[in-house]
C-alpha cells in the first residue's frame, strides 16, 4: 500500500512506517500531521485524483525538526575584479514516521 501526497510544493511517494524528509512545517515534535492533499492511492487498486483523490489522507508523526548539511555557494566571474560572492546555506526540514493511508 502506498500513497503519493504533495507536501512543500513536492510530491512524495510515501508507505506506512516510511521516515521522510519534508520542507519545515510549524508543528512541534510528537504532534501528528494529517496530509489530505493525496494524488495516487494504490492498495489492491490504484485510484488517481483529479487533482486529489476524495476522502483519502495520510497521517504522520513528527520525529524531529532540524537543518540539513550546509551548501556552499560560490559565484565568480573571471577578470571582473570584484565578482567573487561566497553565500552558505542550511535548508530546515521536518522528519516524518507515516503511521497510516487511508481512503
Amino acid at each position: 500500500m502506498y500513497a503519493v501526497i504533495e507536501t512543500g510544493g513536492k510530491q512524495l511517494r510515501v508507505e506506512v512506517g516510511a521516515s521522510i524528509f519534508v520542507e519545515k512545517l510549524d508543528v512541534q515534535e510528537g504532534e501528528e500531521v494529517i496530509f489530505d492533499k493525496v494524488l495516487v492511492y494504490s492498495n489492491r487498486t490504484t485510484r488517481f485524483g483529479a487533482p486529489y483523490v476524495k476522502g483519502a489522507k495520510v497521517t504522520a508523526k513528527v520525529e524531529k525538526q532540524g537543518k540539513d548539511k550546509k551548501i556552499v555557494i560560490f559565484r565568480y566571474k573571471p577578470k571582473k575584479g570584484s565578482t567573487r560572492r561566497k553565500v552558505g546555506h542550511r535548508q530546515p526540514y521536518t522528519k516524518l514516521i507515516i503511521e497510516s493511508i487511508e481512503a
